[in-house]
């Protein structure tokens, strides 16, 4: 059996994938570590991995993620991190290095430990067809320029990392795109875009949907078809659209669901009686019986909702959600809208149309069928496994023959 080595940043979006493969992993008898913050411990810790907390009280990635800024955290925390994740798996001695695509102590890890990288894409993965948000452009520089206390906080760390490490395997610039000889995508091949111009290094894997704990505080019981959701994940704080969506979404009958995340629900003010506002709310589940799901674009979220064949209405952030929600309208799935265009009767509009045309539901169903065909955590353990066991040293990217897709 193999010591596997799970590095992440603190994000609920790129942590939940994981979880169901480490949990497998565990399962078919490889020791397994991850690195997180307090705040993971415990769910992570629940799939057998055993944990190890990040030193100091910043999280690695926090508030509302722009390319500069972002980069700037990630390379100030690869610094802060180092030296104590060095010393915690020169103990653990790892066979593999599995870390998020936006995780820059991980290749560096590898690296100075000798152990073969994998990366994990939570997001979409990136090329020049399917353009990173950190890659090098005139849009970055003009960002770097109005923000020059990130610009040159990234620089500094950059140059802290080079001088203490074997920076080699580490974007220079796009630290949103951190490729290795294996790059597991949690979606399916159906559903990313351009995913035939990625060689053999990307695996799509589909969503990593594993059993989740019940949430007993849930009413599911109040349920009444057409469920229709609302969430715009755990990053943004967003009280005015949500109270838009209640507002909009509650007249069409059945019961609204909305997921208020940072803000609490009685912020929103007085409700509707058949809205069920929760900070937190058993999303799959929810999902599994939404007849339209109302999101950020997130890819997690998506991905889940595609899992459960939910049509959706896109209100795309920032980050990389505007190329998920041109995506979705690709592929007929659901309907899109700008933030500043979101009024009560335009979103209610919207919503009747996902209601009343089956388009859009069968679009979504054959989406699903693919993304459960793609193989899930199943399939990345697999492809997990058999990369360890081809791979005696760094490899080199295409190095190792993977299975076939599933």
């Amino acid at each position: 059996m193999s010591a596997v080595a799970f590095l992440n940043i603190a994000m609920h979006g790129h942590i939940n994938p994981t979880l169901p493969v480490v949990g497998e992993l565990v399962r078919r008898g490889h020791s397994v570590t991850y690195h997180t913050t307090p705040a993971y411990a415990e769910q992570i810790a629940a799939t057998g991995a055993r944990v190890f907390l990040y030193p100091g009280d910043d999280l690695p990635l926090s508030g509302p993620p722009t390319p500069v800024t972002v980069m700037e955290q990630l390379a100030r925390t690869a610094v802060r991190v180092l030296p104590a994740v060095l010393t915690d798996l020169r103990g653990a001695r790892p066979d593999l290095i599995v870390h998020d695509s936006l995780c820059p102590w991980g290749p560096v890890v590898a690296r100075e430990l000798g152990v073969p990288p994998a990366s994990s894409f939570t997001t979409f993965a990136f090329n020049r067809h399917v353009p990173s948000p950190t890659r090098g452009s005139w849009e970055l520089l003009g960002a770097a320029a109005a923000l020059p206390r990130s610009t040159v906080g990234y620089l500094r760390s950059r140059w802290e990392l080079r001088r203490r490490y074997d920076t080699r395997a580490l974007p220079l610039i796009d630290l949103a795109n951190i490729r290795q000889p294996l790059n597991l995508v949690y979606t399916s091949r159906a559903f990313h875009p351009a995913a035939d111009s990625f060689d053999q290094s990307y695996q799509f894997v589909g969503p990593s949907i594993g059993a989740r704990r019940a949430d007993s505080s849930f009413p599911v019981d109040r349920l009444r078809d057409p469920v229709m959701y609302a969430s715009m994940g755990t990053v943004f704080d967003a009280p005015q659209l949500l109270r838009t969506f209640a507002d909009a979404l509650a007249p069409l009958g059945g019961t609204v669901v909305i997921s208020s995340g940072h803000t609490d629900p009685v912020d929103l003010g007085p409700l509707p009686g058949n809205v069920l506002a929760h900070r937190s709310v058993p999303q799959l589940e929810v999902l599994a019986r939404a007849a339209l799901f109302i999101t950020h674009g997130g890819v997690n979220s998506v991905n889940e909702a595609l899992y459960a064949g939910t049509p959706m209405l896109v209100v795309p952030q920032g980050a990389d959600q505007l190329l998920v929600a041109s995506r979705i309208g690709e592929l007929d799935a659901g309907l899109s809208i700008r933030t500043e265009d979101v009024t009560v009767e335009v979103v209610r509009a919207l919503a009747q149309r996902l209601l009343d045309e089956p388009r859009f539901r069968a679009a979504a169903s054959t989406l699903q069928v693919a993304q459960r065909q793609a193989g899930g955590y199943a399939r990345a353990a697999d492809v997990l496994e058999h990369f360890v066991q081809q791979t005696g040293s760094v490899a080199q990217p295409g190095s190792a023959d993977l299975p076939p897709a599933g």
